[in-house]
């Protein structure tokens, strides 16, 4: 192993710089779906998903309360020169809810896991920076081969990755590298998470789940830092109708409520303003278009014709009532060491926008004569629905009939991944900050690329981009293949996020930050 060199620095954060929690209470938290699972393999990806995840489970480097990296169950870590290999030293006090120590061999086991073909994990693909993770997921080899290792009797932790990866440490604190207990998971296989089998190393545990209703959680004893943790119970409300969410925070029934609708913001902030929390957020809502064969969006003509009729000045000042920002990009302004990029007809006139639209699909074959039916599938709220109706009527001119499908979430999501829309909503919220958690999303064979865009060029710079350390370099890497997707209108970027909350003012502890994450354990009530 060549030389190393430290990463702890400033990340080094004690617990003893938070205050002690003034006294427990039960947190009751509205969350915006329901989670697929509480197994980190087979969860969706929704943002829900991770408000749940966080408060059970904690991995090798954590988030403080204003989404700042800090020690996790690593208290310690350094990397090669080369960049390619990290040891992680385990803290001594890292224990699972039944007393069990967290060890190194846990680390090992949730990322063969993660990977596992039989696991079929849509997120699989964040641990490939790892070497063999790809062919491990792809069974084309053993889990055995994956570069993970369990020294020192559990108590270090060596990833040995593929090529640098500039980007690895914040993968981290993210649930697909989270631990799994091997000990629960040997006793019960898949049934792990069941109420009476789950053990969690968060500091949280749960302890009930009535689908579709809520599930409760009570602190975890085991926790390393439980003496500094104020709330004892947490109940998680999914909470899809958000006007209904509005109605429950009012009756004190929620401490938070996870997010609102935008046209209630004017009103929220005139009669909650003490509770009305509205901060910048990196976050993209957008349009996927389906380019698998037997779609008409695999016509360039089309994606590009549906990108110039998009009026997103009017989506964000008139349907959103500003509360959120336009998006001319599938990265969102605000990412580390990267300059926003912008398809080509920002700031064109609309009229001319219109008439280039009309024109192309005409080349393409559709008119007034011949209409496209175009079936577009987003998940239930109103605010999806506004939006959705928006773009009907902006693409009607075009000759577009649009079939609108509506569902809950999770099938949302899961009819998306198997292809079935020819247009589509999604957001995607940052996993950690950098542009290349959101460029991935359009290479090839990723499991959140749900329209199977493919392109070699984009792929080969954004591969090329992720084993450059060089940050400049790695930047125009990056920014040269996100200019290939928006000049093959590989999808509609139509929003830029803002985080939109309802917090009891009577919450110490919660920190708006741009990542929008806020773990339980920071918070406390006031007398």
């Amino acid at each position: 192993m060549s030389s190393i060199r430290p990463l702890m620095g400033a990340l080094a954060l004690s617990s003893a710089l938070f205050a002690s929690p003034l006294y427990a209470q039960t947190l009751n938290i509205g969350i915006t779906g329901e989670p697929a699972s509480l197994d980190t393999s087979q969860v969706s990806g929704g943002v829900w998903e991770g408000d749940v995840l966080m408060d059970f489970f904690e991995g090798l480097i954590t988030e403080g309360p204003e989404g700042q990296r800090i020690p996790g169950v690593a208290k310690s870590w350094e990397a090669s020169e080369d960049g390619k290999t990290y040891t992680f030293h385990l803290r001594d006090d890292a224990k699972w809810s039944d007393g069990k120590p967290v060890t190194a061999e846990d680390f090992v086991f949730g990322w063969q896991h993660m990977l596992d073909p039989a696991s079929a994990s849509k997120y699989a693909y964040m641990l490939y920076p790892v070497k063999n993770a790809e062919a491990v997921n792809t069974g084309k080899m053993p889990a055995d081969k994956l570069g993970v290792e369990s020294l020192d009797d559990g108590k270090t932790f060596r990833v040995t990755l593929k090529e640098p990866a500039p980007y690895f440490l914040g993968i981290l604190t993210h649930y697909t590298a989270y631990p799994v207990p091997k000990h629960v998971f040997d006793q019960y296989g898949k049934q792990w998470t069941q109420m009476d089998h789950i053990q969690t190393n968060g500091a949280y545990k749960p302890t009930s789940w009535v689908s579709h209703d809520h599930i409760t959680a009570e602190k975890n004893p085991e926790f390393h830092d439980a003496a500094n943790v104020a709330i004892d119970t947490i109940n998680y409300y999914p909470t899809e109708d958000r006007n209904a969410g509005i109605s429950r925070f009012r009756a004190g029934e929620l401490d938070v409520m996870r997010e609102y609708d935008s046209d209630r913001y004017q009103w929220l902030k005139e009669n909650l303003p003490e509770a009305t929390h509205m901060s910048p957020y990196l976050g993209t809502y957008y349009y996927v278009l389906n380019h698998r064969d037997g779609h008409p969006t695999t016509d360039i003509r089309v994606r590009e014709a549906l990108n110039l009729a998009v009026r997103r000045e009017v989506l964000s000042k008139q349907i959103m009532a500003n509360t959120f920002l336009p998006a001319y990009a599938l990265v969102p302004p605000g990412i580390n060491h990267y300059e926003t990029q912008h398809m080509t007809l920002d700031g064109e006139d609309m009229n001319a926008r219109l008439a280039e639209a009309k024109k192309l699909m005409q080349e393409a074959g559709y008119g007034p004569d011949k209409p496209l039916n175009l079936r577009l599938r987003y998940n239930s709220s109103d605010e999806h629905k506004k939006i959705a109706v928006a773009l009907a009527a902006m693409w009607k001119p075009l000759g577009v009939n649009v079939q609108m499908i509506n569902s809950e979430a999770t099938v949302h999501y899961q009819a998306i991944a198997n292809g079935d829309f020819d247009v589509a909503r999604a957001g995607w919220i940052a996993d950690y900050d950098d542009a290349e958690n959101f460029l991935t999303l359009l290479h090839t064979g990723v499991g959140n690329n749900y329209g199977a865009y493919s392109n070699p060029e984009y792929d080969k710079l954004l591969d090329q981009a992720n084993v450059t350390l060089d940050e400049d370099k790695r930047e125009a890497l990056m920014q040269q293949a996100e200019q290939v997707a928006l000049s093959d209108y590989a999808l509609i970027p139509l929003l830029t996020y803002v985080t939109r909350n309802l917090v009891n003012p009577k919450l110490q502890g919660w920190e708006d930050n741009v990542q929008d994450d806020h773990p339980s354990r920071w918070v406390s009530f006031s007398k």
